[in-house]
C-alpha cells in the first residue's frame, strides 16, 4: 500500500493480497484520523459482506470468491470509546454483472484498490444502542459544532 496526503484529502493505493479494512485502519492510525468519509473502487477476489437483521440484532454474512469489480465502497472512519472505528459498505460485481453488497467485514485486494479519504476536522464518537444493537454516531450537543434535531 502507498498513500499521499494533500491537506485534508488522502489518496491510497492498495495492492494485490492486502486486506482493505486492515490497510484503512493503518492509514487512519498513522495519520491520526478521528473522522473522515471513505470512497473507493477497484477489485477483489475474496470478500465478505453482511446484511443486518434488526429483529435478531445479527449480521447475516455472505462470502464470495473469484474476480469481482468493486463498483462502490463507501463509509466512514471515526471513533468508539476514543479508539479507531470504521463503518464501510461495499458492492462488487462478478463477471456476469451480478452485484452483491452490504456491510463490509473483509475484502482481499486483487489486483488493486484506489481509495480516497476526506478528512474532517473534528471528532464524532459512537455508542452502542441497545434498541437496535448497532454502534451509532454520538452527536454531542455541547460540541463547538452545530447539532440540529429534526422533529416530524
Amino acid at each position: 500500500m502507498e498513500y499521499k496526503r494533500f491537506g485534508n484529502k488522502i489518496v491510497v493505493r492498495m495492492d494485490m493480497g492486502e486486506e482493505i479494512l486492515e490497510q484503512l485502519k493503518g492509514v487512519a492510525l498513522k495519520e491520526n484520523i478521528k473522522l473522515c468519509s471513505v470512497s473507493a473502487l477497484g477489485a477483489t477476489n475474496d470478500f465478505t459482506v453482511g446484511v443486518y437483521d434488526v429483529d435478531k440484532k445479527f449480521y447475516k454474512a455472505n462470502s464470495f470468491k473469484g474476480p469481482h469489480d468493486i463498483v462502490s465502497l463507501t463509509g466512514s472512519v471515526n471513533t468508539m470509546n476514543g479508539e479507531f472505528y470504521s463503518h464501510i459498505h461495499m458492492a462488487a460485481a462478478d463477471g456476469e454483472g451480478h452485484t452483491f453488497g452490504g456491510h463490509l467485514t473483509r475484502a482481499t485486494v486483487c489486483p488493486t484498490c484506489e481509495m480516497f479519504l476526506d478528512v474532517i476536522d473534528g471528532e464524532v464518537d459512537r455508542f452502542h444502542d441497545e434498541a437496535t444493537g448497532l454502534n451509532l454516531f454520538k452527536i454531542n450537543r455541547h460540541s463547538p459544532y452545530l447539532s440540529i434535531t429534526l422533529h416530524k
